[in-house]
């Protein structure tokens, strides 16, 4: 497991009570076996009348019995490991069996929706910025100085500069940074120097303030051995004009942006973010207030957008469509975006809109489903060549799942960003699986093992808002000391460049 850092002692606390209270509320014992009936049910109602359930172990006296695995999974939204699968547990040939598309295959598709992408050249036609724009961008051509670093001669240290050997004579003037060409020095002189400032020509050495002594005649002395060229930094020391300074697609930091400008850039030629427009569908949806009479909040009205910016995305709109055919055809067909997200309607409901419209204007299904839970109905479509819409169920933990898989995929290579390095965590635990799909499970990393969260329902998002990211549990469930894969939840990238600047988007 690679390196994390361990969470504070109240974040510790917080992470017990939300587990505590979990297992409270669903009945469990302190050593796991429940102390009533079976589990509730998997999830509230969303705004997807095609969401998923958790599994549920057989019942009536037909149904075989398996030993249970135990879990710290248990409780509301998670699904049963009662049920033993009678095929090969084989994700690969379960999902073709069930025609959807295997979880790994489905973020492989995802990636190459846009195309080959050459490795000489960016997915997306480059643009140049101004370096006050680029930060979070990826640069869509190598970087090369545009002159020697430094392109003088400089001092390293404040001091003196001295000429031949010692003692010398201490000139009166001095020399600054930013000034032009100093006089040169002869044999036996010295003069001020200050950090940065050009080194006049036949300098030998520079002596710093606190290595240097002058007597009541003038003369400087040194008080360590001086040698020839100490604290000057040479011409080119960095680097030479036209040398390759980072490659393509190196993600603009603020050190590459220092980088930058020392080189003699004022744009840098970059990947365009993707544009991003999110739908979301449901008559069911308040914007405001308290659920209430069969109608519930929204929370991935708030959460995509910046969930989207994290992973590179520019959203240029937020529309609220309802559960209107016609108005989705007509948000499609007539988008600008690079990327479509809706949210809910992936489904065969009555009011799932999504597959029927994607039919109507002829765009490709590339993913129709993925061996994945929560978010199995997940779909990822091309429209146009240069336009994929991806269809997120609506329950918000099934929704993270399917950003995690088909957003982040497609637009990591839209924006020119590299694959992240994968890494694994050892389980503290045992933690469900789904009988043939992968499941994916909040989890909190600590030093040496990641620690699955309870509430981690389709519906829920109380686990995954104290998680450090998503454990991806094989089929059958991850038992105690195995290593699981573990995907990173992009709050850093968020940070570098996206903002909250909310400029451009139209909530309708």
């Amino acid at each position: 497991m690679t390196g994390r850092p361990a969470p504070d002692a109240e974040l510790d606390e917080a992470l017990a009570l939300v587990n505590d209270d979990h297992d409270r509320r669903s009945g469990m014992r302190p050593d796991g076996a429940s102390a009533g009936g079976g589990p509730r049910s998997a999830s509230a109602a969303s705004g997807d009348p095609g969401h998923e359930a958790a599994p549920r172990p057989p019942s009536g006296p037909a149904a075989p019995s398996a030993p249970a695995v135990p879990t710290a999974a248990s409780g509301p939204g998670a699904p049963s490991d009662r049920t033993t699968p009678t095929t090969p547990n084989n994700p690969t040939t379960q999902a073709k069996h069930r025609d959807i598309t295997p979880w790994p295959a489905a973020r492989t598709t995802a990636g190459r929706a846009p195309g080959p992408v050459p490795s000489t050249a960016p997915a997306t036609a480059p643009s140049a910025v101004s370096l006050g724009q680029a930060l979070g961008l990826v640069l869509a051509a190598p970087l090369a100085a545009l002159t020697d670093l430094p392109s003088f001669d400089t001092s390293a240290m404040d001091g003196w500069v001295v000429a031949g050997p010692g003692p010398w004579d201490v000139r009166a003037d001095g020399i600054l940074a930013g000034h032009g060409q100093p006089e040169p020095l002869s044999d036996g002189e010295a003069v001020r120097i200050a950090t940065g400032a050009r080194i006049p020509q036949e300098a030998t050495a520079v002596i710093r303030s606190e290595h240097g002594l002058i007597d009541d005649k003038g003369r400087l002395h040194p008080q360590r051995d001086v040698t020839q060229g100490q604290d000057i930094r040479p011409r080119g020391q960095e680097c030479r004009s036209g040398e390759q300074l980072l490659p393509l697609g190196t993600l603009v930091t603020p050190v590459v942006l220092g980088l930058a400008a020392a080189a003699g850039y004022d744009e840098l030629p970059v990947v365009p973010r993707p544009r991003a427009e999110v739908l979301i569908l449901g008559d069911e949806l308040l914007t405001e207030g308290l659920p209430h009479e069969g109608l519930i909040r929204d929370a991935l009205g708030p959460m995509l957008p910046s969930w989207l910016r994290s992973l590179g995305a520019e959203v240029i709109a937020v529309r609220r469509l309802g559960d209107d055919a016609e108005a989705l055809h007509q948000a499609i067909t007539t988008s600008t975006a690079d990327l479509i997200v809706t949210t809910g309607g992936t489904a065969s409901g009555p009011v799932d809109h999504v597959h029927p419209i994607l039919r109507r204007i002829g765009a490709e299904l590339l993913v129709d489903g993925v061996a994945v839970r929560p978010g199995h109905p997940m779909l990822l479509a091309r429209i146009r060549p240069d336009q994929h819409l991806v269809g997120l169920p609506g329950n918000p933990l099934a929704a993270v799942s399917g950003l995690l898989t088909l957003a982040e995929p497609l637009l990591r290579t839209l924006s020119g960003r590299r694959a992240p390095s994968t890494y694994t965590a050892v389980l503290r635990e045992d933690v469900h699986g789904h009988p043939h799909d992968t499941r994916l499970v909040p989890v909190t990393l600590r030093a040496d093992h990641a620690v699955p969260l309870h509430y981690n329902g389709p519906a829920m998002l109380r686990g995954i808002a104290v998680a450090d990211g998503l454990a991806v549990v094989p089929p059958g469930g991850g038992r105690q000391g195995q290593e699981l894969e573990v995907l990173d939840l992009p709050w850093a990238l968020s940070e570098a460049g996206t903002g909250a600047d909310t400029a451009g988007e139209c909530f309708t």
